[in-house]
């Protein structure tokens, strides 16, 4: 059991939005229940009562109401809310508990002086833009594509989208000109928005030639939306509209699309490390629905909040990020490195925006506690009271720097969930305490379970995560999968009318989970199960070591295999056997005599992706004979070159023997 590192405070239910949903269950549906435990297992078992009091509790703004909640609770393919019209933008854009002076969003990068706009400056941006896509021939069903990164104009331009019932898709400008063609071929945007560069940190870094070169690759491309980022003063490329024309003045009032519930709102994509990312297709209303009940009953957000969570566009951190609005709370927006000048300037920018909810990624906390770094030494950071952690699992150590270095009286949540639901499905809620390594809860409506080998359903032992009942975040399905054989294949081909989500899980008996990694990267040693994630924990926690990558290479005839640790050292170490030695040690010491790798390398880099995410089982391909392009897609990668050190490493081993011919 983890150290209890925080405690909720005797007045929770009074004080958390989640207490005043526990006043309005007893009041509005004579509903009490006595602890967190209770309230999930309601949650989702009865998974009409419990999406239908979300959408009341909220007060969703519908154009038609629903004639049900779940008229089919069948996965894949379940159906909410028939009959219901709405629209996501209208219900962000409400801004519940904010006056129209009150600041909304506020923007913060490298590239530029800070923006803020006001809740009413919001919604004239919105009506704006609308009109100005209108003009362009946007309507329902068209998709419209922002190379943008994270900076008001790419929010402005979703929310207008959405408002006529298009389709939005974002990748970000670090995303290599393949990378982007492989996402939006497959869905044949009619325009695209584009930013003509950005800083990172104080490197320019000029994006022309990849618009170009987007642009000739997209046929059904009609227009060019072009935004002076990095050179205000610069021209639009030839054919291109100024963003300034875009969204400029007009008298079109602000209308909203009503749309069926699973209309779709976004296109996200899976990572694409390997073959064409998946193009995964949300609803507005799942996703609304989701998102409130995550921001407001988990995240606590609401009036007087200031939301941030360190992302780019290309990742689904920013479109959770950018629904916070819908629950009352002002966005925190931030374009550039997050380590320049040094790693304190993330937690300056908190304190500078008056940041009260900080998410960001476990490798970032992992970074800044290995630098030594004492966040409330080098900024004020007294408005903070949330800590959010995901993108990896993050280890106790973690957990523990964060009160240490941070704040004591913070909460902080370890979330994890994915792209494909466009949320966390287990994370951190006001009601419960917070233990050290540990993910706090199972989050309301999401019915996650553990399996074994066999299927069956377990407690306090590695399971695969698995999700029993439907959420209305799930997909709407694949752009193009006309039968829905992608999607099933995706998630319920192992366990029919069940969602695998393909990580390790362990959940104990008070509900606390802790993730160890993907199960299809799992460490199987000799018949036992190790994920990576306590791996990495004790590796990378010595002070020798920055970053590491282990895989496991089964063996064919049955027998332990080979386990292979990668690392990459601080700058001008060297590894040695001295250093071999204390890594196996450590690893002994720490796990079992099972984790120790039977060789260890000395690499430049780790491959990661572009959210930073290690790419284990790309890595496990080249070292088994796959081809560096056909293992990874190299446009999805933060670092497309650590790839060639794996590829040479294979070349050298000796291939493995051919069995004796009988």
């Amino acid at each position: 059991m983890g150290d209890v590192l925080w405690t909720p405070p005797a007045d929770v239910r009074e004080r958390s939005r989640i207490g005043a949903y526990l006043r309005w269950l007893a009041e509005h549906r004579g509903l009490e229940f006595a602890d967190y435990a209770a309230l999930w297992e309601w949650s989702v078992t009865d998974l009409d009562g419990f999406w239908r009091s979300v959408w009341d509790h909220f007060g969703v703004v519908a154009h038609t109401e629903p004639t049900a909640t779940l008229a089919d609770p069948a996965m894949p393919g379940a159906r909410w809310f028939p009959g219901a019209t709405l629209n996501y933008a209208e219900n962000v854009l409400r801004m519940p508990g904010l006056g129209d002076d009150d600041p909304v969003v506020i923007a913060h990068g490298q590239t530029r002086a800070p923006q803020t706009l006001t809740a009413a400056g919001l919604r004239e941006q919105v009506r704006r833009v609308a009109a100005g896509l209108r003009r362009l021939g946007v309507g329902p069903g068209d998709r419209v594509a922002a190379y943008a990164p994270n900076i008001p104009e790419t929010y402005v331009l979703l929310l207008a989208t959405a408002s006529l019932g298009a389709i939005f898709s974002s990748c970000a400008p670090e995303f290599g000109t393949r990378s982007v063609t492989d996402r939006w071929r497959q869905i044949e945007p009619k325009v695209l928005v584009a930013v003509d560069g950005y800083r990172y940190g104080d490197k320019p870094v000029d994006r022309r030639g990849e618009v170009a070169a987007i642009r000739a690759a997209l046929p059904s491309l009609e227009h060019t939306v072009a935004v002076a980022y990095l050179d205000p003063a610069g021209p639009a490329p030839d054919g291109a509209l100024p963003w300034a024309e875009l969204a400029a003045p007009t008298d079109e009032p602000l209308t909203f699309a009503g749309v069926p519930f699973d209309h779709p709102l976004y296109v996200l994509y899976s990572s694409g490390t390997t073959g064409l990312p998946k193009p995964i297709v949300h609803g507005h209303g799942g996703i609304l629905l989701e998102h409130l009940k995550m921001l407001a009953l988990h995240h606590d957000l609401g009036p007087g909040d200031r939301f941030f969570w360190f992302t780019t566009t290309g990742w689904m951190m920013w479109n959770f990020l950018v629904s916070a609005p819908a629950v009352g709370a002002a966005i925190v927006l931030f374009d550039g490195n997050p380590g320049h000048p040094d790693l304190g300037g993330l937690w300056r920018l908190a304190a500078e925006t008056g940041t009260t909810y900080f998410g960001t990624s476990a490798p970032f906390l992992l970074a800044c506690r290995k630098a030594g770094l004492v966040p409330r030494e080098v900024a004020d950071l007294s408005a903070l009271r949330g800590v959010g952690s995901t993108g990896a699992p993050l280890p106790a150590e973690g957990f523990t720097w964060v009160y240490e270095a941070v704040g004591t009286d913070l909460q902080l949540q370890s979330l994890s969930g994915g792209t494909d639901v466009c949320t966390g499905f287990v994370g951190g809620v006001p009601l419960l305490p917070v233990h050290a390594g540990e993910i706090t809860c199972r989050a309301l409506g999401a019915r996650v379970e553990a399996r074994s080998a066999d299927g069956t359903p377990v407690l306090g032992e590695l399971g695969e995560l698995v999700i029993t009942a439907p959420m209305p975040s799930m997909p709407v399905g694949f752009w193009n999968d006309t039968d829905g054989s992608r999607y099933r294949e995706a998630y319920f081909e192992l366990y029919p009318g069940v969602w695998r989500h393909g990580d390790w899980i362990t959940i104990n008996e008070r509900g606390g989970c802790v993730i160890t990694g993907r199960s299809d990267a799992t460490l199987n040693r000799g018949g036992v199960r190790l994920g990576t994630a306590e791996f990495y924990s004790v590796v990378e926690g010595l002070d020798e070591v920055v970053d590491s990558v282990v895989v496991h290479l089964e063996d064919d005839e049955g027998g332990a295999g080979e386990l292979l640790l990668f690392v990459v050292l601080a700058d001008g170490l060297e590894l040695d056997d001295a250093l071999r030695k204390k890594i196996c040690r450590e690893l002994r010491t720490a796990l079992s005599p099972r984790h120790v790798p039977d060789e260890i390398h000395q690499v430049r880099a780790v491959p990661r992706t572009l959210s930073a995410k290690k790419l284990e089982v790309p890595v496990k391909k080249i070292l088994t004979g796959t081809p560096v392009d056909d293992a990874a897609a190299k446009g999805a990668l933060a670092n497309p070159e650590s790839l060639t050190a794996f590829a040479a490493f294979a070349q050298r081993r000796p291939a493995p023997e051919a069995p004796a011919r009988s």
